[in-house]
């Protein structure tokens, strides 16, 4: 199966009061440990959408394909758009948030290696039944989530189709959690 990845980079981080993916965990801007849980040699395609040109040339030195969103105001749904227009010849899209700083390659591999994915189902790691992200959607969903507006994601589609929500689970519940405030960091030692 031919698996495009969309690492959405585009959000305000309004909560948080500055560009968060630059902010660091361990030492590594949560972007960089976004990208380390994503390798581009994982998929038929990689794209990293982002409204900030610090991001996108990142992006580009890691191998990705830098998709700019001069739409990241409209919401995650522009993010959608865009990611799904950069993958060529995919038959699934995974989509992935930046803020998850202690995901690691081995649940993604997890969620990739899913027997379920072949099967047309949609993909979530979770824990202990808790869906989180990364999502992997079938093309067959390509069109509804491509219509989505404004601030609504991949969850729209998914309470859509309830039934094909497939859920695997994560090596740690840590690797779940995502960074929205400042309170959200490590303490730095």
């Amino acid at each position: 199966m031919r698996v495009g990845l969309i690492l959405m980079a585009s959000g305000f981080a309004s909560r948080f009061g500055a560009n968060k993916l630059l902010a660091e965990v361990d030492g590594t801007p949560l972007i960089r440990r976004a990208m380390a849980a994503y390798p581009p040699g994982l998929f038929q395609c990689a794209a990293v959408v982002s409204q900030y040109p610090e991001i996108l040339s990142l992006a580009e030195e890691r191998g990705y394909t830098a998709v700019p969103n001069p739409a990241a105001a409209e919401g995650i749904s522009s993010s959608i758009r865009l990611g799904l227009a950069a993958l060529v010849g995919t038959d699934a899209a995974l989509f992935a948030v930046s803020d998850q700083p202690w995901l690691t390659v081995e649940s993604v591999q997890r969620v990739l290696s899913a027997p379920e994915a072949a099967s047309g189902s949609i993909i979530a790691l979770s824990w202990r039944g808790r869906k989180g992200n990364p999502c992997l959607f079938p093309r067959e969903f390509y069109g509804e989530l491509s219509a989505l507006t404004g601030d609504r994601g991949g969850g729209a589609v998914i309470r859509a189709h309830p039934d094909r929500l497939l859920l695997v689970e994560a090596g740690t519940e840590r690797e779940l959690l995502d960074v929205d405030t400042q309170a959200d960091l490590p303490p730095r030692e």
